[in-house]
Parts: C-alpha cells; structure tokens; sequence
C-alpha cells in the first residue's frame, strides 16, 4: 500500500513505531490493565471485546505470551480492511487460538451479538474521535454488551477540553467503581479500568452508541 492510498486509521498506527510517542506509552498502560484483568478472572472462558481494535495490539501483545491465553475467547472489531489484514496476521504469526477479527462498524451493539456478554470491554481509541454526546451514551449503555462485574478498560486524550473528569463521573453514574486511572498528565493520554458493580443492563441489538467523525 502506497503513502498516498493509506487511510487514515492505517496511518495513526504509525506512532507505535515510536517509543516516545503518547500512543505506544498508552498502548504499554492498556496491556498491563488488560493482563490484570485476564489474570484477576475466574477460572474458565473469559471473553473480552475490543471495539475499533485497529492492528489489534492491545489484545494479541498480551495473548501471545499471558499463560491463560488458551482461556481467552475474543472478539475484535475493526472497520478499516488494511487493519483487520493486519490484525489477522499477527494472530497467525503469533499462533493464538480463540481470536476472531471482525471487519464491521463498532458503533452498532448488533455487532457484537455472537460475542456478549463479556467479561473485559475495551473501548480504546474512540472517545477522542467522537461527539460528547456519544461518548455520554457509550457509556450508559456500555453494560448492554458486559457480565456481571465486567471490567472496562477505556482511553481519551487530555488535551484541551479535557473531557476525562466528566467521562469518570458518567462511569460512575453508570454504575461503575474505579480501579486505576492512569495518566502522565494533562494534555496527555488517559486509561480508565473500572469494573462494573451494578446489574447490566439488557442486551439490545438495534442501538447506535457512537459514529467517528468523518476524516
């Protein structure tokens, strides 16, 4: 693929190549948070959903060495086709087993039909990319797609306006308590891990919760 027919989501992938960048140091923060939260769960099946999972280095970095990764039933949404490409392979490469790359709009709670209720829900990668309004009803209605005590992992960037504080109090209306909140400072990256402490709501197929801005 050539510089000028590379899309834009092929493109934004190009600061993990870089140590210093806030995406690679952010993509280190969400695989610690998500190995914690495979090796805290209870023995068994853990199934765990990454939506708009791009290349899929958050979930296939931590599978292709965590020893419960045989445990791991995942789902990876991704619309980009290059990406999924990508993602696929690495899977291969990797030899990981029970990885399932989905090329489909995340936006829609059809989507994950075959894949919930799931037990980690990473929403990485989507609140700097979409309305305040989206952002608000993602998440209440984040439940729709977990089990009982699901952890969430979720980011945003901290640049100005810094949405994290309001996004943090809207989990916990949602009926979430926190566990970490990781961030080098303002107007860096942010990664939320919280666990979900009230009874998720019912699994509904016909909802939008969020559409990317148009690039």
């Amino acid at each position: 693929m050539s510089d000028s027919t590379r899309s834009f989501w092929v493109s934004w992938h190009d600061d993990y190549d870089d140590p210093e960048s806030d995406l690679s140091q952010r993509l280190i923060a969400v695989q610690h948070r998500l190995a914690d939260a495979i090796n805290q769960a209870p023995p068994g099946a853990i199934r765990v959903i990454s939506a708009c999972a791009g290349q899929g280095q958050d979930v296939i970095g931590v599978l292709k060495s965590h020893p419960r990764a045989s445990d791991v039933r995942a789902l990876l949404v991704e619309s980009d086709q290059h990406n999924v490409g990508v993602a696929r392979d690495r899977i291969a490469a990797a030899g990981i087993t029970g990885v399932d790359v989905l090329q489909a709009d995340a936006g829609l709670t059809g989507t994950y039909r075959d894949a919930v209720p799931v037990d980690v829900l990473l929403l990485c990668g989507i609140f700097g990319n979409v309305r305040d309004e989206d952002v608000r009803r993602t998440v209440s209605n984040a439940s729709r797609l977990c089990a009982p005590r699901a952890t969430v992992l979720w980011t945003r960037h901290r640049r100005d306006p810094d949405r994290t504080g309001e996004i943090r109090e809207w989990f916990a209306d949602a009926g979430y308590e926190e566990l970490a909140f990781d961030s080098p400072g303002p107007d860096r990256f942010a990664l939320g891990t919280i666990r979900l402490v009230a009874p998720p709501l019912a699994y509904r197929s016909d909802m939008r919760l969020f559409t990317f801005w148009e690039e």
